[in-house]
């Protein structure tokens, strides 16, 4: 990976919508450079796609929270059974597999505290798999740009 390559991420980074004509206006090379790169890029895992940032509160969720998840073993079954399958309850907008006293951390929005207890309840207390959470309400979220230093 070369600067034009990281100036490419760094931009895609700020706004993935850009175009490719005002993309490579801003890194300064040609166009077809720049489609080059970025299929270069996506090819060897560094790009890995372009996503929009939804409003969950606008949507109606209003009430966000971060789980901590302890399994009652860290059998590779098990681990791998939850991971496949929490990404896809209703309100999960997350998932991380963790090191340390807990194994996950769930990422869930929910339209108010009702809901998010219930989703506590239904999909996590009765698991058999699950042997402890822990629920943590978020006030604000703010994205990082941590990774601007390493593409700097």
């Amino acid at each position: 990976m070369d600067d034009i390559d990281r100036r490419i991420l760094r931009a895609l980074s700020s706004n993935a919508r850009m175009s490719g004509t005002a993309l490579a206006s801003t890194i300064g090379v040609a166009e077809s450079t720049v489609s080059l790169r970025i299929r270069r890029l996506q090819a060897e895992g560094y790009l890995l796609g372009y996503h929009a940032e939804l409003n969950v509160a606008a949507l109606g969720m209003t009430v966000q929270a971060l789980i901590s998840v302890r399994l009652v073993s860290i059998i590779r079954e098990d681990v791998e059974s939850f991971r496949d399958e929490a990404p896809n309850w209703p309100g999960v907008l997350g998932l991380f597999h963790m090191a340390g006293v807990d194994d996950f951390l769930l990422h869930v929005a929910a339209r108010d505290s009702s809901e998010l207890r219930d989703f506590v309840l239904e999909h996590l207390a009765g698991h058999p798999a699950v042997a402890n959470t822990e629920t943590n309400l978020i006030f604000d979220h703010v994205n990082g740009r941590g990774l601007e230093h390493f593409l700097a």
